[in-house]
């Protein structure tokens, strides 16, 4: 019974901590202004909706970018809660579901946007990448944005991507998002499934996976790529044998060879410096 308790009370604790802290934040990484290239992409990291990968798919990746003269913005964005992420339900609705984390992403272009002179930023080249659960945000920062301040480039790294395909979706990522009764809600999951909602205006996308990720489904990339030639949208699909996932911008997490995203990802975004 004792131990029974202690349980019930680290649940409620973890919940109940959840309400606590920033509801979102966004910390910048400039470039050197003798390397600056005018670019900007916001970072969205991964964590089923849940939490956030910090370290692995924020600050390292910004400080890759920053070192390549690229302005990085990891944004901290409102997520369910780590105690929905462990235990699978939320107590007393705690947490946050959607739309707070697309209300963040778009909180976060509006920052840059209005303060490019301040941040040394081309608005022409204001971007946003996302890792994981981070990679749907970073395509709904543009698909579902009903704001003036759009992404103009889009950089989903391993990503989920379909939220009504059964035999593909990442259910964690759909409850932490949706929360638990509005993920079995048919339209609400129809209208966060990516590869449906890809528009004619969609900007250039930079896609990346691997074939063995053993936690996102690979064939979410493969219907974002296909949406993506269905509408013509310029973007670069790359779909790697070996690295698995939650690498992020990691050398220690990824294969030699899933490593060369970064390297292919700088000289697609070299474009835009044309």
């Amino acid at each position: 019974m004792m131990y029974k308790r202690f349980f019930v009370s680290v649940i409620l604790l973890v919940c109940f901590l959840s309400l606590f802290g920033k509801a979102r934040e966004l910390t910048p990484y400039l470039a050197d202004p003798d390397t600056n290239t005018g670019i900007a992409v916001i970072i969205c990291p991964g964590g089923s909706y849940s939490w956030l990968d910090m370290k692995t798919e924020g600050v390292i990746p910004a400080k890759w970018l920053q070192s390549n003269g690229i302005n990085a913005f990891v944004l901290k964005y409102r997520v369910a809660s780590v105690g929905a992420y462990i235990f699978g339900f939320r107590v007393l609705g705690i947490g946050h579901k959607y739309p707070d984390m697309l209300n963040d992403v778009e909180w976060a272009l509006e920052e840059i946007y209005t303060n490019a002179d301040k941040y040394n930023v081309d608005t022409a080249k204001i971007g946003v990448m996302g890792f994981s659960a981070g990679g749907h945000l970073a395509m709904l920062s543009y698909l579902h944005n009903k704001t003036s301040y759009k992404p103009k480039f889009l950089c989903p790294i391993y990503p989920v991507v379909t939220m009504n395909n059964e035999q593909f979706v990442h259910k964690r990522s759909r409850r932490g998002a949706l929360g638990v009764w509005r993920q079995y809600n048919k339209s609400m999951c129809d209208s966060l499934s990516v590869e449906d909602q890809i528009p004619e205006d969609c900007p250039p996308v930079f896609l990346v996976n691997c074939k063995d990720d053993p936690i996102v489904h690979c064939q979410n990339s493969e219907l974002l790529d296909s949406a993506l030639n269905v509408k013509n949208i310029p973007h670069r699909y790359i779909k790697y044998t070996i690295g698995g996932h939650g690498f992020g911008a990691c050398e220690e997490k990824c294969s030699s060879e899933c490593r060369l995203w970064k390297n292919e990802f700088l000289l697609w975004i070299s474009n835009f410096n044309q």
